[in-house]
């Protein structure tokens, strides 16, 4: 499916029109058309896929998607929504929201010591179109609800006042249309060397290359649903990696770690005469099966036959070992006979290379047949459906190739192998070359997980656009934490509301099926719930019996050594018959939609940040990650919502403690801004383990650059205070050359704190500042954080480097009992300090 039909709002009586559009071949030979599920008579188109709608009713709202078929199957488009507002009804209310945005801690708004002030916000929900807009296929830009107007209020602060942007009115609007980014890393999976000026692929086109770090940046189409995406190695070392790379429709960018097989060492095969060549004999293992090649197999691309010297490289991912899932292709996904794309399980996947000896032109095979020792499939109603699937490169899909039928071991002369039952299968080598030993599961649920900014887990303070992997395990019977084999991955990114996992489940078995999760965003990976040495379910977000039930494990439950970044459960599909079962986090697979609006207190699995003592406040407020609740202002910290720049300076403190740091950021040179506060940001310092008396902190200001009209400059008037006895004791001397060459200096500058006018320039290590531009906040500020910590400006490191590339640095010594350090005294009589 190349064209999905996209969600439409309109007033009763209105019109509205939703395209569709398959490509296949044979060409799609007839569309139809479905709302909320059920055919609509009359319909059937053979040219394309349109459906038009006149004088809409209200009882037409509702869900609606298309159905293309040929002779070769049928694939179905996503659903879209059609929202059919009452005459007058409002889409978009004037009144704002409430959005709650955390203040300072010293600026506590009751009694009760909270700092919490509702800024409001508008949904961002689409508004209906009007009378003369034009019905036609694809995304509309019409308009959406969003902000109208703000307005300025000073909020008390330890005796002074904080300004704070809120939302005073909402209304329709133009919608935001930001850049959907998808970028990452591809490196080799045994060695962790990166593919250098490797070539990607979208379906057939060629749309870039990775860098000399492995990494790329792909641009989502605006029509893609589902971005399939194929990595190649030049110098043919490496398997082609095809994979589905999950996004963030709303915008921003989404990281990616892809791992490549290495292709394993070619054998010479006499192509004139029989072979065999076992799969999955690597470790050990007893093979999985075997790939018989006949006498006159190979072929040369012209038909003709090759019975020369045959070198073959057959690489074999074997689901036994559980750490290659990362680096299989795809997501195991087939289009079944509804054009519904349902899951497989894998028993193993090859890929092949032929070619002439020393090295020559490739060849192609058939027909060849493929041998399943029958004893490797351990779940005994598998045996009667295991097909040989081929993967299609340009949908992502994997294509029923035969089945595998039981045969008699026979054959060679080999004892062993006599005793043996095969299902066997025929196939053709031909343009496709990776292959696969799967059956389709129909056991399915999806598994709700929601990720935090901290390890309070308030609502509020989901994250968004983090990517969460599920891998399917099967465990060794009486070994929940020893799998056996994986049988299926799959990736989501979290929206506003968490994410719904699709996994294989079982309602009579609840060990059955395992499966294990991971949560990372932007390359770094989130921590998941303890398990020991007490379950405390108010944590996990389960509630008793169920999370006895689905026997909940993080990874470092027998070993503390081990990392905290993953758990275990037995995906045990709900009893329907049982209340306590009724609430998640596991769902059944027709009730995806009540996982997806399941409310926040509904039982659910949780990931979240060990990033502590860190807060961030701006003067207009901004979800980093929702892009789509940007605002245009003079005051935003973010001047715009296409590209955002993080600025980081590394603040070395000398003392027996940690410190937190807070940086004030003002304008400095704007005369629109001039004097006028931006945002705080405060930092804990990180000690270093190889530095027994100092610590760092790396400290976000906000960038100097365009205001968000583009039209004039301003340098950010950033003040570094650390909050304690502290005295400036150096400054960088590139940075301190690099401020007097380019003035003004900034005022104020003493013992306590460091001032300067933010540099224009993205300046680097050696003047201890660190900035990188991306589309997506988060990701830039987790790579700037990560060059600041290892003092380089292309390193990332997670243990603070106290010694290296820092701009400015403080003695810090306990103070006396009774006396206030400068950081305090700013707090409590700020005039006077």
């Amino acid at each position: 499916m190349v064209l999905h039909p996209a969600a439409k709002v309109r007033q009763a009586g209105q019109d509205v029109t939703f395209c569709c559009r398959a490509a296949g071949t044979p060409a799609p030979q007839e569309y139809s058309w479905y709302h909320n599920g059920t055919l609509l008579e009359g319909t059937a188109q053979s040219s394309g896929g349109r459906l038009a709608l006149r004088g809409l009713a209200p009882g037409q709202a509702g869900t609606y998607h298309c159905k293309a078929t040929s002779e070769a199957g049928a694939i179905r488009s996503e659903p879209a929504q059609l929202t059919v507002l009452a005459q007058g009804q409002q889409s978009c209310r004037a009144e704002p929201e409430p959005s709650l945005v955390e203040l300072p801690s010293e600026c506590p708004q009751d009694a009760g010591g909270s700092r919490y002030y509702n800024v409001g916000r508008c949904p961002g929900s689409p508004c209906p179109g009007g009378p003369g807009e034009a019905s036609g296929c694809g995304e509309e830009a019409g308009s959406c609800c969003g902000v109208r107007r703000m307005e300025l209020r000073q909020v008390p602060c330890a005796g002074s006042l904080l300004p704070v942007k809120v939302v005073a009115e909402c209304g329709c609007g133009p919608c935001a249309r930001p850049r959907v980014l998808v970028r990452g890393r591809v490196t080799a999976a045994d060695t962790g060397e990166p593919l250098r000026f490797g070539r990607i692929f979208l379906g057939a086109q060629k749309v870039g290359f990775t860098d000399y770090r492995g990494s790329f940046t792909i641009e989502v189409p605006p029509e893609a649903r589902r971005l399939v995406a194929r990595f190649v190695d030049g110098q043919r070392r490496l398997v082609d990696a095809v994979r589905v790379l999950p996004f963030d429709r709303r915008g921003g960018a989404v990281y990616q770690e892809v791992k490549m097989l290495r292709k394993k060492e070619p054998v010479e095969l006499d192509g004139g005469r029989g072979n065999a060549i076992p799969l999955g004999e690597a470790g050990g293992r007893r093979p999985v099966g075997e790939l018989v090649l006949p006498a006159g197999a190979f072929l040369r691309p012209s038909g003709e036959v090759f019975n020369g010297t045959v070198e073959a490289s057959v690489t074999f991912v074997d689901p036994r070992d559980v750490g290659t899932a990362g680096a299989a292709s795809s997501d195991l996904s087939f289009a079944n006979a509804e054009g519904e794309i349902v899951p497989l399980r894998t028993y193993g996947m090859f890929a092949v290379e032929f070619r002439e000896g020393g090295g020559g032109a490739e060849l192609q095979a058939g027909p060849v047949q493929v041998r399943m020792d029958a004893g490797q499939v351990w779940m005994p109603e598998h045996l009667h459906k295991m097909k040989l699937w081929s993967l299609n490169p340009a949908s992502g899909l994997w294509e029923e190739e035969g089945e595998l039928r039981p045969a008699g071991g026979g054959g060679g002369g080999r004892r062993k192998r006599e005793e043996r039952t095969f299902l066997v299968g025929n196939l053709e080598i031909r343009e496709r070359r990776l292959f696969n030993l799967d059956v389709p599961e129909e056991r399915r649920c999806f598994v709700k997980v929601r990720a935090y900014g901290n390890e309070k887990f308030n609502p509020s303070e989901q994250l968004e656009g983090v990517v969460v992997s599920l891998v399917n395990l099967e465990p060794q019977p009486g070994f929940p934490s020893n799998p056996r084999a994986w049988g299926r991955f799959d990736s989501v990114v979290t929206g506003p509301n968490g994410a719904c996992l699709p996994a294989f489940c079982d309602g009579r078995r609840p060990d059955a099926y395992t499966a294990l999760v991971t949560a990372t965003l932007g390359g770094e990976e989130l921590e998941a719930v303890a398990s020991s040495p007490e379950l405390n379910p108010g944590a996990v977000g389960v509630a008793q019996p169920y999370l006895g039930k689905l026997g909940y494990r993080r990874s470092d439950h027998e070993d503390p050594a081990l990392k905290k970044t993953a758990f275990q459960i037995n995906v045990a599909k709900p009893d329907p018959d049982n209340p306590d079962e009724s609430d998640g986090p596991v769902y059944s697979y027709r009730s995806l939609r009540e996982c997806e609006e399941a409310p926040v207190d509904a039982n659910h699995l949780r990931f979240y940040r060990t990033e502590v003592d860190k807060y961030e406040y701006n003067v207009v407020p901004f979800k980093e990650s929702d892009i789509s609740s940007w605002t245009g202002d003079y005051l935003a910290w973010w001047p715009n919502p296409q590209e955002f720049r993080a600025c980081y300076i590394k603040v070395r403190l000398e003392g027996p403690r940690e410190f937190a740091v807070r940086s004030r950021n003002a304008g400095g040179s704007h005369p629109r801004t001039r004097g006028r506060l931006y945002g705080l940001r405060d930092s804990r310092s990180v000690r270093d383990p190889l530095l027994g008396d100092a610590s760092a902190a790396c400290v976000e200001f906000k960038c100097s650059g365009m205001l968000f009209d583009q039209s004039l400059a301003d340098r950010t008037l950033v003040t570094v205070a650390p909050q304690g006895s502290c005295r400036l004791t150096a400054v960088n001397g590139l940075l301190r050359d690099y401020l007097s060459r380019h003035p003004p200096l900034a005022d104020g500058n003493h013992t306590g704190a460091f001032s300067m006018l933010a540099p224009l320039d993205p300046l680097g290590h050696n003047y201890g500042i660190y900035t990188v531009t991306d589309q997506n906040p988060r990701l830039a500020k987790e790579i700037a954080i990560g060059r600041c910590f290892a003092g380089t400006s292309d390193g990332f490191s997670r243990e603070m480097r106290a010694a290296e590339g820092t701009a400015v640095t403080f003695s810090c010594r306990e103070r006396p009992l009774g006396t206030e350090s400068l950081f305090q005294r700013l707090l409590s009589a700020p005039a006077e300090a």
